[in-house]
């Protein structure tokens, strides 16, 4: 895990253009030209048009001679992930039960690269602006449970992924420095949970923990949401969301 990038002689340089064509839709590009595309890759015009069209030739992007989009195929991708990943149906219940004690919406997420991805949550009221679903993508810099998952990294990893890291400023509250980053995840492998407090979004709150695995490595992160100053969520959330969190570790050390 504190490897860091390939080293650039096994990189597939086509491989890495044709996610890129795949990552430049979104809820809010859903539909896009070829000089749209063209543009969010960096791509030259007879590139992404290559690419665009391979991907349609395969499956994963209609167009209609004039717009591109990508097709439910590309869910391919992420299910032989998730389906090889027992994290999603052994942590649900366990969210289930804890979203019913709090009455708060609760997510479990892995890292990947410079983002948390969710693979299991239990919604409540919607209180976020963006929709949050399974496969939902998130700064970890600026979320509670990314700032978990970043504390657990050997020094080495979590040194050069902060030193690799665009950090927009979200909100006038973000953290964005990356020594400040540095201090605040020094505190949050400390304290052994992380609250973030408006810096995604404002009006959000939300509190993490470490999931474990068997040898007590940290594999996921567990995390309630809140409006901010609705409640004391040390107090009032903390106990639950890591016995939440032991019995998810429980259950996948036993399944090990």
């Amino acid at each position: 895990m504190g490897d860091g990038p390939a080293p650039r002689s096994e990189h597939v340089r086509s491989l890495d253009r044709g996610l890129a064509v795949i990552r430049a839709f979104d809820a809010e590009h859903a539909e896009q030209s070829l000089s749209d595309v063209a543009r969010r890759t960096g791509l030259t015009r007879a590139a992404a048009r290559r690419f665009l069209l391979t991907l349609a030739e395969l499956g994963y992007v209609r167009t209609d001679g004039k717009l591109f989009a990508l097709t439910p195929r590309v869910l391919e991708l992420g299910y032989a992930y998730l389906s090889s990943l027992s994290l999603p149906e052994i942590a649900s219940p366990h969210l289930e039960a804890l979203v019913r004690e709090v009455q708060e919406s609760a997510s479990v997420s892995v890292l990947d690269g410079a983002d948390i991805v969710y693979v299991a949550r239990v919604p409540t009221s919607r209180i976020m602006t963006v929709a949050i679903t399974i496969g939902t993508r998130l700064p970890a810099f600026a979320t509670s449970m990314g700032r978990v998952l970043l504390a657990a990294l050997p020094a080495d990893e979590r040194e050069w992924r902060l030193a690799a890291l665009a950090a927009p400023q979200l909100t006038e509250l973000t953290i964005t420095d990356p020594e400040a980053l540095g201090r605040e995840l020094d505190a949050v492998r400390e304290a052994g949970y992380c609250v973030v407090d408006q810096e995604l979004e404002l009006g959000l709150r939300s509190i993490s923990v470490p999931v474990r695995g068997r040898t007590g490595e940290v594999v996921a992160a567990a995390n309630v949401s809140t409006r901010a100053g609705s409640r004391d969520v040390v107090r009032d959330v903390l106990p639950a969301l890591q016995a939440c969190a032991a019995a998810i570790g429980t259950d996948l050390a036993a399944g090990t």
